[in-house]
């Protein structure tokens, strides 16, 4: 029989015997089906305690027989796909029952699921517990098998199943090979002996199919497999099942971490593509913003360059057309209107008057008041009359308008770019705090400038007067880094949003910030300057940002004041500086104490105190009828919300100031702002000093104190713009100032007044009155106790407008703080320290000295000494007095610091001892006196002998280094260093030879202007910077300096000129008796009327109280105001050639030609001391700066030193030394 027979009858005997077992075993699979889905379903719960052998025996036995029975079920599988291999329709059914057998059996499922499952996961997680590592069963699975084809007859068996399994059989060694740890503990012979070990030879040795059938059908396998390949299936499904567990559990987790990182990621992306929007549109934002701020710096600088322009032509105008101008004429002047200008001077005083082209007399006010306030019909009708002439003169006289926008833009944008320095480094909105005013704009800081341009679209803005507006000068607005002087914090509305700048002009700007934190922002962009250099605070912007009270702990001006080394107004100024008062807030102006109780005497008496206010009461408490109202007020106030009160209005408001200066420009202008338009009733303005002082005495609404133009300001009480101000009720018409009995002028008053508030008296209890203001009886129980408490809204810190969201309300309290007073800041809460009194500072302030004459000094060349300069001062590196003769020699003689010293002196037993030799305040020059190195000490001879050398011809640096001569016949002036007398420098400017020069005060770096004079009828004026020991223009040039400024409207030769840095003047007298007052900015302010018996004037000088003394050349003296106001003359019957003033101004020192050395009082000119007459006439005088000795230049060619005491003649002190 061949072999294909053969193999035919075996798989059909096979097959039937497969049949007939198949029938048997499907009853007993039926049965044990649903218990294998139950062990299946609980496999969960029991497979580990089968894994642990820790399964009772039952359960086991269970096990054994359903494993048999799968055993044998698969093996009866196996069979029947093996006999069915050659037949289609046997194979179609063989898969459909293979397909039936897997959706009924789960078991099929999850063991399929247990092989395609990748376990690398869970291997790696079991790692970490210590447990063996599974194989990976999923690295070498094989391709899913095909239908195999039908086996052809020519086929033998071998082939056969090499075609039939050799997919399967690698599989199989694969799956023996990997889980050989595992099934050689279950795949056990009858011995108990390990199959899978032995199996394992075969299989990796041979790659047969044959001989793995006949493996796996050996009878050793076949029993184990029927044995003990059930249970072992069931714990590879369980285990595959746990596997699949994790692995879905791993799957899971693994998918929402992904999911949580697309989420992420999409979020991310959401929030990137968003941040890239809100990017762009911020960038876009900024790039708008920036190229807004472009256009409104190039407007802003289009404005004020117009604005320049506009004043230039003005000022060119003027010096062309005023009477002592190319196109002047000596026609009648019709009224110049004046405004009061915001030069400071070193004492903050505001003196200095300049033209108004924008006054008038305002006869439209007039006119409305006048029909408000039911004036007779004369009265209004006079006022219309007026009114309509106005407005024809207006219409005359009216000046070419503003630039318009349009002709701006015409202006080179090349040109606007050059002004601004670098990149703009902080940009906010502000408010430009003016008096009367508050403009809305943008600040703008550069690395070296400072801007500020209005904001013509704000809506505030648009509601501001014109007429007030042109009084700011600053509405478009630039200052350069170098012009900073000092920054102060201040207050606005009661909150720390504001600053102050002091600039070198001696002017001050205010802003305001929308909060604290700009404020600190702006100063650290601004230049490190402090609060400036005069209260002895470092410069440091911890500075301008500190308190109040911090300033006032750390600056010595408090020492200064107890010690007498400043005045009782310069420190009340002070304390006003840094308790925020401001010229700037007509709200915070600077507050001054009534001083003076009697305006009805005739005479008035400073040494009686009758006449003196009591300084430790507040004016409201002065009267004690009324005080008595006020506490009566207080302690039956009964309101929630409202604490109690004595007063309710305030010390100071800005219609107070208003009414104080109503009759002074720009202040009547901000008066009429405030009033609508019209005068006040007569019957409420300020008229009289006495009826002032009674109304603050008896009425219960008025307790303001005063101001300090009081002390310093004669033209406030002028009514010189000529105002009709009306009539008060009593039929008086309100003009000028009705002043007291004892004042004779405004000029008195003044003076009296400031003699009042400096005078012993005063001085003794001032602390008193600092303490109600700014001290601890400001607030709490000490103002209870002194009377002194005002309405809550008037102090600091009841409210806080930035958390105030309710504008209605918050726009209330604004007005209530803007409109009913401010209370200064608190500096200090304890009792301020009184003033030290004279005597005790120097207890002999009143010996007498030994003799007037304290030493002569005689040069051997007999030459006039024209010039002297005392340069004393302990901090002058090398203290002496510069002396210049006529031949054009100098000398340096050295100053004895410790002169001082009387020439006798007490021992310890109180003897009074002479000493030998007595120490002389005045050492000649080394060089003059051993008669060698002569040429250092000459300025050479290339002077113009026409001229006569004088006094001002020569200026000395106040460091005495440095020599100025003029008179050189090539019209130049000379620069000449002291030590060596070598020419260091030679400026030309003028067109004819320069006559006479004059210096300045310097700066603390020692810089000033020098001024000249030529016969060309000009004056220039100089920049002098120590330095560079040059002197330089704007060019920046030393070879050939520009002057600052060049000022005309001389027809002659000048004679002589003074320049004055803190007054910001230059006065200049020519032949035939012109004298003429610029600023220092070349402004032709006025000329001075003088005398008609007054020719050429020939000496200058001026006060720091602004007294101009000019003396003429027939011993004539005139004294005029700063602002040009003739007051009186003296004649003097000899030829005055010399004129020095004391520091204070309050003092002439006089030398004539016949010798004699006087001493004069400035402000009536009275002559009260003569000195012992010397041999020849006097050229030159000089004052020490200690104040005890003057030094006078002979023209014999010697100095005499003259001891002088000016409390000889001080109105408190002068009957002590009789």
């Amino acid at each position: 029989m061949s072999s294909q027979e053969e193999w035919n009858a075996f798989e059909e005997v096979k097959k039937g015997s497969a049949d007939e077992k198949r029938d048997s075993e499907e009853q007993k699979e039926k049965e044990t089906v649903g218990d294998r889905l139950r062990v299946n379903e609980g496999s969960d719960d029991s497979i580990g305690d089968r894994a642990d052998g820790s399964g009772n025996e039952a359960n086991g036995e269970s096990e054994s027989d359903e494993s048999e029975k799968e055993a044998e079920a698969n093996q009866n599988d196996d069979s029947v796909v093996d006999d069915e291999a050659d037949s289609g329709d046997e194979q179609v059914e063989i898969s459909s029952r293979t397909r039936t057998k897997s959706d009924t059996d789960p078991t099929a499922h999850a063991g399929i699921a247990s092989i395609e499952v990748k376990v690398n996961a869970i291997d790696e997680a079991n790692k970490d517990d210590g447990k063996p590592q599974r194989p990976d069963l999923t690295l070498n699975i094989p391709a899913p098998v095909e239908n195999l084809p039908m086996p052809s007859n020519s086929l033998s068996l071998t082939e056969r199943l090499e075609r039939a399994l050799g997919s399967v059989a690698p599989l199989m060694r694969e799956i023996f090979g990997d889980f050989a740890p595992f099934l050689s503990k279950t795949l056990l012979g009858s011995h108990g002996q390990e199959l899978v070990l032995g199996g394992l030879v075969t299989l990796k040795q041979s790659s047969s199919v044959v001989e793995l059938v006949m493996l796996l059908c050996s009878q050793e396998w076949q029993n184990s497999l029927q044995k003990h390949a059930g249970l072992a299936f069931i714990e590879l499904v369980n285990e595959g099942r746990l596997l699949s567990h994790a692995t879905r559990d791993h799957i899971v987790r693994v998918a929402n971490e992904a999911e949580f990182i697309l989420n992420r990621m999409r979020a991310e992306d959401v929030q990137k593509h968003a941040e890239f929007e809100s990017h762009c549109a911020q960038t876009m934002h900024n790039r708008k913003e920036e190229e807004k701020l472009c256009d409104h710096l190039i407007t802003s600088a289009r404005r004020r360059d117009a604005v320049v322009a506009t004043k230039l032509k003005e000022k060119i105008l003027n010096i062309l057309t005023n009477k002592h101008g190319a196109w002047g004429t000596d026609a009648p002047v019709v009224h110049e209107f004046c405004k009061l200008d915001s030069w400071e001077d070193d004492s903050r005083r505001r003196r200095r008057f300049v033209k108004n082209s924008y006054g008038s007399a305002h006869p439209q006010a007039t006119l409305k008041a006048a029909i408000e306030h039911g004036a007779t019909e004369d009265a209004v009708m006079a006022a219309k009359e007026a009114f309509h002439t106005h407005l024809q003169a207006t219409k005359q006289a009216q000046l070419t308008q503003d630039f318009t926008d349009e002709e701006l833009l015409q202006v080179d944008e090349k040109e606007l770019d050059m002004e601004f320095a670098g990149p703009v480094a902080l940009s906010t909105q502000c408010k430009l705090i003016a008096p009367g005013v508050v403009i809305h704009g943008t600040m703008s800081i550069t690395k070296f400038e400072l801007y500020f341009e209005m904001d013509d679209d704000d809506p505030h803005n648009k509601t501001l007067d014109s007429k007030v507006l042109q009084y700011v000068d600053y509405i478009h607005g630039k200052w350069h880094f170098n012009e900073v002087r000092a920054i102060f914090t201040r207050r606005y509305l009661l909150q720390n949003v504001s600053i102050e700048i002091f600039m070198s002009n001696r002017t001050a700007v205010m802003f305001a910030f929308p909060d604290h934190t700009t404020v600190k922002k702006v100063i650290n962009a601004l230049p490190r300057v402090g609060v400036g250099v005069k209260y002895g605070l470092p410069q440091a912007r911890r500075s301008s940002l500190a308190a109040p009270k911090q300033l006032y702990k750390l600056s010595s001006m408090t020492l200064k004041w107890q010690r007498r080394e400043l005045s009782n107004y310069d420190y009340l100024m002070y304390l006003n500086t840094i308790a925020g008062r401001t010229y700037n807030d007509l709200n915070q102006y600077p507050i001054f104490p009534w001083v003076i109780s009697n305006y009805e005497s005739n005479e008035l008496d400073l040494s009686l105190p009758s006449n003196f206010r009591d300084m430790s009461k507040p004016i409201g408490a002065l009267n004690p009828t009324r005080k008595q109202f006020f506490e009566e007020r207080y302690n039956t106030w009964e309101h929630e919300q409202i604490p109690p009160f004595h007063y309710g209005t305030h010390y100071s408001t800005s219609a107070f100031t208003l009414n104080w200066l109503l009759r002074l420009e720009p202040f009547t202008t901000l008066f009429l702002n405030l009033q609508g338009g019209k005068f006040d009733h007569a019957n409420r303005t300020f008229h009289s000093p006495l009826q002032s002082w009674k109304n603050c005495q008896r009425d219960t609404s008025d307790v303001k104190e005063l101001i300090p133009e009081f002390f310093y300001l004669p033209e406030m009480f002028y009514n010189s713009n000529n105002y009709n101000l009306g009539k008060t009720d009593e039929g008086l018409q309100v003009d000028d100032v009705l002043l007291p009995p004892w004042a004779k002028s405004p000029a008195e008053f003044v003076r009296i007044n400031r003699l009042a508030l400096e005078s012993e008296i005063v001085s003794c209890q001032l602390h008193q009155w600092i303490d109600l203001i700014f001290g601890y009886k400001q607030r709490g129980p000490e103002a209870v106790r002194a009377t002194n408490v005002f309405y809550y809204l008037t102090y600091e810190g009841n409210v806080n407008l930035e958390k105030m969201r309710d504008p209605v309300m918050r726009e209330a309290i604004e007005n209530q703080i803007r409109c009913f007073g401010q209370t200064p800041a608190q500096l200090l809460t304890e009792p301020h320290p009184p003033r030290n009194s004279a005597m005790h500072l120097t207890p002999m302030m009143f010996s007498q000295n030994q003799e007037d004459v304290c030493m002569i000094m005689k040069f051997l060349s007999n030459s006039p000494v024209t010039h002297l300069s005392a340069n004393t001062h302990h901090m002058v590196p090398t203290p002496a007095v510069v002396s210049v003769t006529a031949n054009h020699n100098f000398s340096v003689n050295k100053w004895n610091e410790t002169s001082s010293t009387s020439a006798s002196t007490t021992n310890n037993t109180g003897n009074t001892e002479k000493t030998d030799q007595p120490q002389l305040p005045l050492s000649m020059d080394q060089f003059l006196v051993q008669h060698t190195n002569l040429n250092r000490r000459t300025l050479g001879d290339n002077f113009d002998q026409r001229l006569t050398v004088s006094h001002s011809s020569f200026v000395v640096t106040s460091d005495n280094k440095h020599i100025f001569a003029c008179q050189f016949w090539d019209k130049s002036f000379r620069v000449f260093g002291v030590d060596s007398a070598k020419m260091i420098q030679v400026v030309y400017g003028h067109f004819d030879v320069v006559t006479c020069i004059a210096r300045s005060e310097s700066s603390l770096n020692q810089d000033c202007y020098i001024v000249t004079g030529s016969k060309d009828c000009t004056v220039m004026l100089w920049h002098w910077y120590a330095r560079q020991q040059a002197i330089m223009g704007d060019n920046g040039s030393i070879i050939s300096p520009t002057p600052k400024a060049t000022l005309t409207g001389h027809e002659q030769e000048v004679t002589c000129v003074f320049v004055s840095t803190e007054l910001g003047l230059v006065v200049s007298g020519s032949k035939g008796g012109s004298c003429l007052m610029h600023s220092i900015n070349g402004d032709l302010l006025r000329s001075l009327e003088i005398p008609e018996s007054c020719v050429t004037p020939e000496i200058l000088t001026l006060t720091r109280e602004g007294y101009i003394l000019i003396k003429y050349d027939r011993g004539v003296i005139c004294l005029f105001s700063i602002n040009g106001q003739y007051l009186r003359h003296t004649e003097h019957s000899d030829n005055i050639q010399a004129m020095v003033l004391n520091r204070s101004g309050e003092y002439l020192i006089t030398g004539g030609h016949e010798g004699a050395v006087s001493v004069w009082r400035t402000h009536d000119l009275n002559q009260l001391y003569n000195y012992p007459t010397c041999d020849s006439g006097i050229k030159t005088l000089a004052l020490s700066h200690d104040q005890r000795y003057v030094m006078a230049g002979l023209g014999s060619g010697c100095i005499i030193v003259f001891n002088i005491d000016f409390n000889k003649w001080h109105h408190e002190f002068q009957d002590r030394y009789q």
